[in-house]
């Protein structure tokens, strides 16, 4: 069987983890790692594989995991798809994912390729559980209780703020959906500490939570990659009610962004060309292997 051929755009944690899962998959090749310095220095990993500025020097690329800010996914994506080049993110704005999806849908189709978005683990995988969730109990309340633990997305988007070195967005959930954010910055000398919490505080990414700002001396110290989630709906099955279901897990948050986008990467080459969600894709093109084994297994 012709492996898929997969590039990894971005050699961040994600990327780094992206990597180690498209190994792992029988019927995946890495392509090549595209870097802005084509430059595997300090990676002996990437040894093996090509590293470049310019994904059109990998030759056939079939999908490009993008291992980007999700503030970066949109210039990015539409670059690739224009090329022809399937892509899967894991774009984690909730608010703007409609947006996004009719931004990439019309590149994806008018190129023949495929756009998969916010396929981390919420969204993407919890996304997927939710829907399963609703289906059980179509009437009825979710709540989606995030952590403790880092979250990438929020403390990218803190570490960009003018001010800041480093920083870490640690998730503490409240219960019935509601979170608080603590974020441990590490300031740039001279920066104004109390200019930088407001400017943290006003990003979208935190605005609508309860946040603190902490300045610390180093955030390596502090940094843990643990998370975890608990998705609970309380509902009801036609006219039954009390119907309550939950779902927990407790991760390594880039390691499990990194899978559901290898999985997310399978599932891009077996749709026709647009842009999707991960609930819009059939649960068994996240899997390797044939059908009917996977039916034979899990059904």
């Amino acid at each position: 069987m012709e492996k898929t051929q997969v590039a990894i755009v971005g050699y961040g944690n994600i990327g780094r983890f992206s990597l180690e899962a498209v190994v792992a998959a029988g019927d995946m090749e890495c392509a090549g790692v595209v870097r802005r310095n084509a430059s595997s220095a300090g990676f002996p990993e990437l040894a093996p594989y090509k590293v470049v500025s310019d994904i059109r020097e990998l030759g056939k690329v079939d999908v490009a995991i993008l291992a980007v800010p999700s503030r970066k996914v949109g210039e990015t994506a539409s670059k690739y798809l224009k090329m022809g080049i399937s892509t899967v993110d894991s774009f984690d704005i909730h608010t703007d994912i409609c947006a996004l999806r009719s931004e990439l849908d019309p590149l994806a189709r008018e190129s023949g390729a495929v756009s998969v978005i916010s396929a981390g683990w919420d969204p993407g995988s919890d996304s997927v559980v939710r829907a399963l969730m609703q289906g059980l109990a179509p009437r009825g309340i979710s709540y989606t209780n995030f952590g403790p633990g880092r979250s990438m997305g929020h403390s990218v988007a803190a570490k960009s703020i003018e001010g800041v070195r480093d920083a870490l967005s640690v998730t503490i959930p409240k219960g019935t959906g509601l979170h608080r954010r603590m974020v441990y910055v590490e300031l740039e000398s001279g920066a104004d500490a109390a200019a930088v919490e407001a400017a943290i505080k006003a990003d979208p990414y935190f605005s609508h939570d309860e946040t603190h700002v902490i300045p610390v001396e180093s955030i390596d110290v502090l940094n843990d990659m643990g998370h975890g989630v608990n998705l609970v709906r309380k509902g009801v099955s036609g006219n039954s009610h009390n119907q309550l279901l939950e779902f927990n897990m407790r991760i390594n948050n880039p390691a499990l962004t990194g899978q559901v986008l290898v999985m997310a990467a399978r599932a891009a080459v077996r749709q026709r060309p647009g842009c999707y969600t991960m609930i819009e894709i059939p649960v068994a093109d996240y899997l390797e292997g044939d059908r009917n084994t996977l039916i034979k297994q899990l059904v």
